[in-house]
Order: structure tokens, then C-alpha cells, then sequence
């Protein structure tokens, strides 16, 4: 255990935040002039900050010669840290300067395709009703509960069991079968795939990477046998594929909520009049431990609300007969 280094940065406690910025800047631009330039400081005071700051690491970050600076080895890996360092300071002090202390900040977190095309609309206002609640979203394709996120709610798709969360289901999950109009009457003449399965031979199927079955299990349902369902373009998410299908690459299997409005104004149309029954559906999740929650209360009533109304609107469409909020997973 080497004491003297611990004594020695516990004596200085840590580097300035003007070092940091000094390496973090000569590093990038691999150059203390052009450091100097961007912190409006003077070369010789950029190259000062950086060499005390490897005094007190006992540690060279760059290599030197007349012509050029360069990072060692432990200069590279000192520049992520410092670099990730430096971006939660700016972040932290942004967020503070920017809220008073009236302000309650509502972390959320939703798959991408859903936030954009479903969460985003069913928050619409949210912000002008409950001004001293800050709506802080992420998209996140990945797993959602694991330590390194600070989640006040969560919009995700599955089963609803989801280790020391409390779900509530919004609506099953049903997929349909949607191209572009013009890829429709070029490949398909046929809508009807129990009279000529066959058709698809011409077709291009567009897939979920995270659901290569997707396509075999959407045929299965109909009693359908049909060749090639695992071959086509993947995506990773469904807005590339809504997008892909838009732009005519194929046909996509896709929840038809996040298609309404593209089937409402024609820019897509419906393949085959089938409507396959998703394995899963969407629920709104929180942690047991914000179950009292003001913010999180106000959201739950907000998104009831947004669902009653959305169930009286599209009605005639018949996208929401399932979806009454309240539901437990």
C-alpha cells in the first residue's frame, strides 16, 4: 500500500477543477496552445496547471517533445475519467442554476419508440399544469433497473414483474401488418394470405432485432405456414422501423398505436386485416419506495385522464377498447 501517495492527495484532497480543465482541454486539442486559446488563459499557465497536476498524481499524462505533446498510456485513461468528471459538474450545475428550490424533478425513462410516439403526446401540457414539476426523460432500449439510473417512473413492455416495482397496465399490445401504399399495390395484390401465401415470396418482411419471431408467431396465429418469416432488414428499434416502411423497404409488424397517425392520414396502409396479439404489454412502473409520491401520483392521474379521453376519441378505430388505466402487473 503506498501511504505517501494516499497522504499526499488526501492532503490536497483533489485536483482543482481548473487543472482538470486544463489537461481535459490540452488533451483533446493535444496541444497547450490551443488549450490556452479556448480557456482564455496563457500557454505557459495551461502547461503550469497540467504539470502540477501530474506532481500530485506522481504520474506523467503526456509525453513531450519539441514538436508535439502526446497522451501516455495513463494520460488516455485519465482523459475519459476526467472527461465524464467534468460533464456531471456542467449537468449538476445547469440543472441547479436552472430550477429554484421549488422545483421537483421527474425522472422517466421509456423505450424510444414509445416515447416519442406515445408518452410524448400523452404528457403534452403536463408541464404548463404542474409548472414546478421538471419532466426528465431518457430513452433507454436496454434493462432499466439496475443502479446506475435514478428512476421515478418507467414506461416499459412485458409482464409487468419487475423486481421492487409497482406496474400499472395502459393497454395490451396489438401488432399490425403496415407498408406504404405504393408498396402495397406494387408486391401485393392479394390482402387476403390464406388465398395465396405465396405472394410474400415478392415482399420484404421488416423485423425488430429484439423479436426475430415476431413474423413467424404473426402467421402462426392465422394457421398460416409461411417460408423466409426470419429473413429480412432488422432493426433495433420500431421507429426504424415505422420509417423503413414509410420510405417503402417492406412491410412492418409493428403496435398499432404507434402507427395511428400515419394509418389516419394514409401515409401507411394496412398489409392483411389481421391484428396479431402482442406476448406482452405497456405498463407505467415505479419503484415501491415512490408509491407516496406527490409527482408521481400527479403523473398516474395525468395518464388516466389522457386515457379516458384517448379511449372516447378513437373509439370508431377500436385501438383502445383494452386500455383502462388501473390494471395491477
Amino acid at each position: 500500500m503506498n501511504t505517501t501517495a494516499e497522504n499526499k492527495l488526501s492532503f490536497r484532497k483533489y485536483p482543482s477543477t481548473t487543472a482538470l480543465q486544463c489537461f481535459e482541454t490540452a488533451a483533446r486539442h493535444l496541444s497547450f496552445t490551443l488549450a490556452a486559446q479556448e480557456l482564455h488563459m496563457t500557454q505557459s499557465a495551461v502547461s503550469k496547471q497540467v504539470a502540477q497536476l501530474e506532481e500530485m498524481l506522481n504520474i506523467s499524462l503526456f509525453y513531450r517533445t519539441s514538436q508535439r505533446i502526446s497522451l501516455t498510456p495513463a494520460g488516455k485513461a485519465y482523459y475519459v475519467e476526467v472527461l465524464s468528471i467534468l460533464k456531471h459538474i456542467e449537468t449538476a450545475t445547469t440543472n441547479l442554476m436552472s430550477h429554484n428550490s421549488n422545483i421537483e424533478t421527474l425522472n422517466i425513462i421509456s423505450h424510444p419508440t414509445f416515447c416519442a410516439r406515445w408518452l410524448l403526446p400523452a404528457m403534452s401540457g403536463f408541464g404548463q399544469t404542474y409548472p414546478n414539476i421538471y419532466l426528465n426523460i431518457k430513452e433507454q432500449v436496454g434493462p432499466f433497473f439496475s443502479e446506475d439510473y435514478k428512476v421515478d417512473i418507467a414506461f416499459l413492455y412485458g409482464d409487468g414483474i419487475w423486481s421492487g416495482m409497482k406496474s400499472i397496465k395502459l393497454f395490451d399490445e396489438n401488432c399490425v401488418a403496415v407498408c406504404h401504399p405504393n408498396y402495397l399495390s406494387h408486391h401485393l395484390s392479394i390482402t387476403d394470405l390464406r388465398v395465396g401465401p405465396e405472394l410474400l415470396d415478392s415482399c420484404v418482411l421488416l423485423h425488430l432485432s429484439s423479436r426475430p419471431s415476431a413474423w413467424y408467431e404473426y402467421f402462426k396465429q392465422q394457421s398460416i405456414h409461411v417460408d423466409r418469416t426470419f429473413v429480412g432488414p432488422r432493426f433495433d428499434t420500431f421507429y426504424a422501423c415505422i420509417s423503413a416502411a414509410l420510405l417503402g423497404y417492406g412491410i412492418a409488424l409493428v403496435p398499432l398505436r404507434l402507427v395511428e397517425p400515419e394509418l389516419r392520414s394514409g401515409e401507411l396502409v394496412s398489409a392483411w386485416d389481421y391484428m396479431a396479439k402482442g406476448r406482452g404489454a405497456y405498463y407505467m412502473s415505479y419503484p415501491l419506495s415512490m408509491e407516496s409520491s406527490h409527482k408521481v401520483k400527479v403523473v398516474q392521474e395525468w395518464i388516466a385522464k389522457y386515457l379516458r379521453a384517448a379511449y372516447q376519441s378513437e373509439a370508431p378505430l377500436g385501438l383502445i377498447a383494452e386500455s383502462k388505466l388501473g390494471k395491477d402487473g
